[in-house]
């Protein structure tokens, strides 16, 4: 291993603890600011102008933060994680700063790709330290702790960005983060000491912009498909035509390259390849299930939006739940039977949001929830310290990033997918009636409930136990 570790505990006042608090803190930035702006949104419009554009905020964000995750994997696994990690979290706060001094919804949506480029190296790195620090038997614990940031984001997110927006400056949303990177930094730059095998390679630039250009090319059709422009536009034709044509040409550059930025090895090792088909359904279902229960909840069952999300919120209270105890559960019976065990209990409870309607209650809706969360949680963990404990430490930052960006993948599927799935049903409405909105949205539930059947599926592609525990 590239960094020692002196004390086999799991927790904040072990020798490692002020590393693993820099990681939460880190996971903060990046969780907090895909929800902190959803609830500002009518006040930054106000106050800029521009209300069309502003789904451009989030998608910009994504894709960004999508394209730019295996870069960075394979960056790591060849100068090192904390270098990685650090010019993140500095990126992430320039693009802040330059969110809160924006002046325009234009200049907005460009810092916020600036961010998006900062959360890409963030994200996957705190993942990738982790898995290089702790043990096999202790990953799933601390994995529970990164999980419970991403939790208590979820629900604090939209929360705090109404405190500032309403009775502060919607600004601070985005200034907010710079404190809270500086201390990050000095955190890590304190306390990890990482002593890496750096290796003198030629870095795959032409392999790097090619899989941007092309993975960028797609996921934005995917996110605009049937939103900006029809499916069947040219524009929509010329973008997928485009990204595929793209790829294909960096799949043969990638053959070549004396180090290719990700190389194409990962798709023949099985655990690789389950870990990340069960990322992109976890990233669909997720997208499903935040999205349209609020949505159901708030149109069909007429409760407010604070509500509408503690409802969800059940589902973020259950995966870190059930993620915290799942190293028990995989270290007794192996990866593969825990993950069936997550999928199955994640199929269940979709399959219980089918029995959803217009009479059901709040309790219900949280339960099904709370079920898919608590499966989330022990599929989740267990595939992708699987896909980390068959890597050596030269791979674990590709192997990482590859399953982040498939969870990325599988979210931009999503909003193409129950976006058009919904459409479809309500029409151009702004305001559909309670009746429709139920049965599209019941759509969306046979839907997550399909994925989640697929995710059964690729569970059992996982291997009983780690090859090469580290």
């Amino acid at each position: 291993m590239a960094t020692e570790t002196v004390e086999s505990s799991v927790g904040f006042r072990s020798e490692r603890g002020p590393i693993l608090g820099a990681l939460m803190l880190a996971t903060a930035l990046v969780a907090l600011d895909s929800t902190i702006i959803a609830t500002a949104v009518l006040t930054i419009t106000s106050n800029l102008g521009g209300f069309n554009q502003f789904p451009w905020l989030f998608s910009i964000y994504l894709l960004a933060q999508a394209v730019t995750v295996p870069v960075y994997g394979k960056l790591a696994d060849t100068v090192g994680r904390k270098p990685v990690i650090l010019f993140g979290i500095a990126v992430f706060a320039l693009g802040s700063l330059l969110c809160g001094l924006a002046t325009s919804m234009l200049g907005l949506i460009v810092f916020r790709a600036v961010q998006g480029i900062g959360a890409g190296a963030i994200q996957p790195m705190t993942m990738t330290i982790a898995g290089d620090l702790y043990t096999l038997s202790e990953r799933a614990k601390v994995q529970g702790y990164l999980a419970s940031v991403w939790a208590m984001s979820s629900v604090l997110g939209p929360l705090l960005g109404g405190v500032f927006a309403e009775y502060v400056n919607w600004r601070w949303i985005f200034l907010v983060n710079l404190p809270l990177s500086a201390l990050a930094a000095w955190m890590l730059l304190r306390s990890f000491a990482e002593s890496t095998p750096r290796r003198k390679q030629r870095v795959d630039y032409l392999g790097a912009a090619l899989l941007t250009v092309g993975a960028g090319a797609l996921i934005l059709g995917l996110l605009e498909g049937g939103q900006a422009w029809a499916w069947s536009a040219p524009t929509s034709i010329a973008i997928f035509a485009g990204g595929a044509l793209v790829l294909a040409l960096f799949a043969l550059v990638e053959r070549r390259a004396e180090n290719p930025i990700l190389p194409l090895w990962i798709f023949t090792r099985r655990v690789i390849v389950a870990s990340s088909l069960v990322s992109l359904l976890v990233g669909a279902i997720l997208l499903g299930m935040t999205s349209y229960v609020p949505t159901f909840t708030q149109g069909v069952l007429g409760t407010g939006a604070l509500v509408a999300g503690l409802t969800v919120g059940a589902l973020t209270l259950g995966w870190p739940l059930a993620a915290s105890q799942a190293g028990k559960v995989y270290l007794r019976i192996g990866f593969r039977f825990t993950a069936l065990i997550g999928s199955t209990l994640a199929t269940l409870g979709a399959a219980s949001t089918l029995l959803i309607d217009e009479n059901s209650t709040l309790i219900q809706v949280a339960a099904s929830c709370f079920v898919i969360g608590i499966g989330m949680g022990l599929v989740a963990t267990p595939t992708l310290i699987a896909a980390q404990t068959s890597a050596e430490w030269t791979e674990r930052g590709v192997v990482t990033s590859t399953n982040m960006f498939a969870r990325s993948i599988g979210s931009a599927v999503g909003v193409a997918v129950f976006g058009a799935i919904v459409n479809a049903r309500i029409g151009d409405t702004d305001h559909p009636a309670p009746g429709t909105l139920s049965s599209a949205v019941h759509l969306v539930f046979v839907t997550v409930a399909v994925m989640a059947l697929v995710m059964v599926v690729a569970s059992a592609m996982m291997p009983s136990r780690g090859t090469n525990p580290a």
